[in-house]
Formats: C-alpha cells, sequence, structure tokens
C-alpha cells in the first residue's frame, strides 16, 4: 500500500500475517520508525520518540527492562481484590442509573464512570480527588473537547501523577503505583508509566462496554444465552473483543529485511496490521461475521500479540466479566432509545466506539 506520505509499504490483513509480524522482533515498535497509514490533522512528517514511560513506542533493552516492572502489578491476588472492587463500582453505578431513570447515556452514566473509578483504584487515587480526576479524564475522551482544553487536561493529570508518584514514595501503598515506586524507576519514568497506562486502559473498556452493549442488542439470540447461561460469560467477553476488535491498527517496522508469508518485506518499510480483518480471518474463525458468544475466540488479536500485548488486560476483562452480566440483570427490559443507525459512531478514532448510546427500559 502507498502510505500518505508516498512511503511504500505493506498492509497485513490475514491472521497468520499479522501474528507473525507482532511476534517478530526484527519489526520495531518504535514510533520515529514507522510511517502512518492514514492522515492526521497536525501530525508531524515524522513522528517523536516516545515520551518516557511510553511501552507501546520503544523496543528491547528498555523495553524488556519495563515491562517485567508493569506486568508484575496485574497479580492474580490484586485481580481478585479489584473484582470485588468492580462489583461495588458497578452496583453503585446501576443504582445511580435507576434513580435517574430512563432514558439515559449508558457511555456517561455506565461504562466512561466504571473504567475511570477503576483506573483509580488501581493507581490508588484518593476518594477525594476523585471528582477531579474523572473531570480531567473526561476533557481527555471527548471528541469535541478544544485542543486547549486537552492540553490544560493532559498537564493537569502530569502533574496530578507527580503528586501521587511522590506520595506513593512516602508511603507506598498497594496500588500499581506504590508497588513500582520499590523499584529503580525514577519519578519522571513511574509519573510516565502511569500516563501510558491511563492513556492505554481509559477510552478502551469504556467503548468495549458501550459497543458490547450495542452488539448484544442488535444479537437478541446472543443476548438471551448470555443471560440464561452464566458459565458463557468468560467466552462472552473473548468473542466480543474479537468481534468487535476497538482497537483496529497497528504499525511497525521492518528493522531487516524479513519474510513473512513469503513476502519479503525490506527494511525501513512499515507493515500496517489490520487486527479486525485478521480477528474476521475464516482461516481462523469459521462464520468470522457472525457474533457467537460460545465460540472459542481464543488467541485473536484484539488485545495484541507479542511482547507488547496490553498490559491491562486482566483489568479490562475483570470489567467486562463484571459489568455485562450486572447491566442485563439489573434492567433486564433495557433497549436502545433510537434507532440503531442514529447512534454516532466513532468512526474517526484510533479506538473504535461509541460517542452516546442512549438506552431506556
Amino acid at each position: 500500500m502507498t502510505y500518505p506520505d508516498g512511503h511504500d509499504g505493506w498492509l497485513a490483513t490475514g491472521y497468520a500475517a499479522c501474528r507473525a509480524v507482532l511476534a517478530d522482533r526484527r519489526f520495531s515498535s518504535r514510533y520515529e520508525l514507522m510511517r502512518l497509514p492514514v492522515p492526521i490533522a497536525g501530525a508531524p512528517p515524522e513522528l517523536p520518540p516516545a515520551p518516557v514511560g511510553d511501552l507501546t513506542g520503544i523496543d528491547a533493552p528498555e523495553h524488556t527492562r519495563l515491562r517485567p516492572l508493569l506486568v508484575g502489578c496485574f497479580t492474580v491476588r490484586r485481580m481478585r481484590a479489584l473484582t470485588r472492587r468492580v462489583e461495588e463500582i458497578t452496583a453503585d453505578r446501576l443504582d445511580a442509573m435507576e434513580r435517574a431513570g430512563a432514558p439515559v447515556d449508558l457511555v456517561a452514566e455506565f461504562a466512561s464512570p466504571i473504567r475511570a473509578l477503576v483506573i483509580c483504584e488501581l493507581f490508588g487515587v484518593p476518594y477525594g480527588d476523585r471528582d477531579a480526576f474523572r473531570r480531567h479524564v473526561a476533557t481527555l475522551t471527548d471528541m469535541g473537547t478544544a485542543a486547549e482544553e486537552k492540553g490544560a487536561a493532559v498537564e493537569a493529570l502530569q502533574a496530578y501523577l507527580l503528586d501521587l508518584v511522590r506520595a506513593a514514595r512516602g508511603r507506598p501503598g498497594d496500588d500499581v503505583l506504590g508497588s513500582l515506586t520499590t523499584g529503580d524507576l525514577t519519578a519522571d519514568e513511574l509519573a510516565g508509566a502511569g500516563a501510558f497506562l491511563l492513556g492505554a486502559g481509559l477510552d478502551t473498556t469504556a467503548n468495549m462496554l458501550a459497543l458490547g452493549t450495542l452488539a448484544l442488542q442488535r444479537h437478541p439470540d446472543q443476548l438471551a444465552a448470555l443471560r440464561s447461561e452464566p458459565g458463557i460469560v468468560e467466552s462472552s467477553v473473548e468473542e466480543l473483543l474479537r468481534y468487535l476488535t476497538i482497537a483496529h491498527t497497528n504499525v511497525r517496522a521492518a528493522l531487516e529485511d524479513v519474510v513473512v508469508e513469503g513476502q519479503l518485506i525490506r527494511a525501513g518499510e512499515s507493515v500496517t496490521i489490520a487486527m479486525q480483518a485478521a480477528n474476521r480471518d475464516p482461516a481462523r474463525y469459521p462464520d468470522p461475521e457472525v457474533l457467537d458468544l460460545r465460540r472459542r475466540a481464543a488467541g485473536h488479536l484484539a488485545l495484541g500479540h507479542g511482547i507488547h500485548q496490553c498490559l491491562g488486560q486482566q483489568p479490562a476483562r475483570v470489567e467486562m466479566r463484571v459489568a455485562f452480566p450486572a447491566l442485563f440483570a439489573r434492567f433486564p427490559a433495557l433497549r436502545l432509545d433510537c434507532a440503531p443507525a442514529d447512534v454516532p459512531l466513532r468512526t474517526s478514532s484510533t479506538i473504535y466506539g461509541v460517542h452516546r448510546l442512549p438506552v431506556a427500559w
């Protein structure tokens, strides 16, 4: 394919090819080496290197040093404790929806608050700061917010994260930042890692909850199965991840000549990885266009693959396993409060989803 800047590169769409590129360390994830597959207004001709703490845009050995520290934050014990808090947070949001009465915007009243509050739990944000924290987060995730406001929100969050790091170093807790302060990371690396986890996690799960609800409303037979078969909750989450693939593309740059699926990729060429196409490859998933909550969708690429696989995948799964059944148990008559064609979709974002999802019951 020809990239917007005139670069001749490649597009990988098959499951095997996409997985091979993601797993091969001869392909770099460094931003400054890759080309953008679509034009982005205001983006420089060449991307700058990743900021401190951003694991997505770095390779070994720096990536090898940082990733194990962050992976170690998401232990089985912490996920078990997080599950209990997600259950409480979800119940609180459902109570608020019930008090407000229908109709409501599921994004604003359910999906986004759950994600923001879970991030607060993981980062050890004090309860008194959570409203301000959520306001900054809402500014960042609102596609209609002016660039100046977003910039101010970024600066406020970075300053706040540095304050959290200083507090965690003085009194380490059992949250993610607290556990990281016991290592050899600098304050800037700690705040940068926090900003990276925040940026990577805020939009994704919130959009999975909202877009997943829309998908289930569009497939009433699958929604009925989820309600009547508690044993398929886990497979339902994996199938929704596969079917929706909200983080739809990725890019890698070849560090040397590499042959993938019989095709020579030359050093310096970029490869755009279409994860949404790979997850609907009939060679991997029979009837891939069908949403089947009983499907064994393990191995999908919705969360990436290889050394850059999503760091927050376990908290994300916890939230979805709790939130979807709880929502439909509390509101068994939940329905869209508009025509499906009128739901505003996020078609120009790096994370697919919905801007709003009006629902009633």
